[in-house]
Parts: C-alpha cells; sequence; structure tokens
C-alpha cells in the first residue's frame, strides 16, 4: 500500500519532466508549442459552450422541476424488482448528461443516508464506473466534426448498464 502512496505523490511530476526532458532532446520548443495548444484549446471551448449550455439548463430544468423524482417513483417497482434502490435511479440518469449535476445529488443522498451507508457507497462506485455519455459525445463529436456516430451511442449505453450492474455486486460483495 505505501509503494502506491509513493508511486502516486511522484508520477505526475515525472511525467511533467518527462515531457520537457523529450522535448528538449528533440530540440522542440516547448513553450511556444504550449502556446499554440492553449489557443486551440480555446477554440474549441468556444464552439463547444452553446451545448454545454444547453445541457446544464436541461438538467437544471429537470431536477427543479422533479421530473427526475416522478420518473423514479414510476420505475420504482422495475427498480425493485432489480434490487436498485430508486433513490439512486435519478443520479444515474443525470449522469449521463452531466457529472457536476449528478454530484450534486450525490451531496443530497450523502446528507440524507451518510456516505458510509450502502447507498452512499453504491452511488460512490456507480459514479466512479460511468461515464457523461452525452456530454461527451457532443463535446467530442463537435469538437472533431464527427456526424456520424454510427454504434457509439448504443456502446456507451451498454458499458453505463455493464458498469451500473457491476457497481451493484461488488459493493453487495464487499459492503456485505
Amino acid at each position: 500500500m505505501n509503494f502506491i502512496v509513493y508511486v502516486s505523490d511522484y508520477i505526475m511530476p515525472f511525467i511533467f519532466f518527462y515531457v520537457i526532458g523529450m522535448g528538449l532532446l528533440m530540440k522542440t520548443p516547448i513553450f511556444d508549442e504550449f502556446i499554440k495548444g492553449a489557443k486551440e484549446g480555446f477554440k474549441v471551448v468556444i464552439d463547444i459552450l452553446p451545448t454545454l449550455i444547453g445541457l446544464m439548463i436541461a438538467i437544471g430544468i429537470l431536477r427543479s422541476s422533479g421530473t427526475l423524482d416522478l420518473l423514479s417513483d414510476m420505475l420504482k417497482p422495475v427498480t425493485d424488482f432489480l434490487h436498485f434502490p430508486s433513490e439512486l435511479l435519478p443520479i444515474v440518469l443525470v449522469k449521463m448528461f452531466s457529472s457536476s449535476a449528478a454530484t450534486s445529488l450525490l451531496l443530497d443522498i450523502f446528507k440524507e443516508y451518510g456516505p458510509d451507508s450502502y447507498l452512499g457507497r453504491l452511488i460512490s462506485i456507480i459514479l466512479s464506473s460511468t461515464e457523461t455519455i452525452f456530454y461527451t459525445m457532443a463535446v467530442y463529436f463537435m469538437a472533431a466534426g464527427v456526424k456520424k456516430t454510427r454504434y457509439t451511442l448504443a456502446g456507451a449505453l451498454v458499458a453505463t448498464l455493464a458498469g451500473t450492474v457491476a457497481s451493484v455486486i461488488i459493493t453487495n460483495l464487499v459492503f456485505y
């Protein structure tokens, strides 16, 4: 365990100095390349900003209107049959769109049940095992100019389902 802590403390500085060292060995103008990359990054941010704002507004509307709670209540018989806590369904759904919105819902779970409760542990593992599908697709595909996404959405939804199911199994095995 101490080895992992030691490695994690020094891995980022090592990578930083490695990149600079390789740049110097290859006689690359490191700072100029950094500035060029930063400028390109700002252009990408400006291009995707309307999409990000739209996603944030949509999540805010769903959350404040009570739609997520209504959906959770409607699907409670299904989640009970699957042995999945219906209280966590809104977070799992919101996570596909926005990680920060899911984190705010996570804090609500922590306040109500506690971070060391079954629900707190389960949702923490779920959020660590899933991705913000629609946000990621919107940002990266828009930045790269991809028009045909093929099976990306289906694959991402299957991966999210697999991560969620695995999280339930792991939480039950480790903590119960």
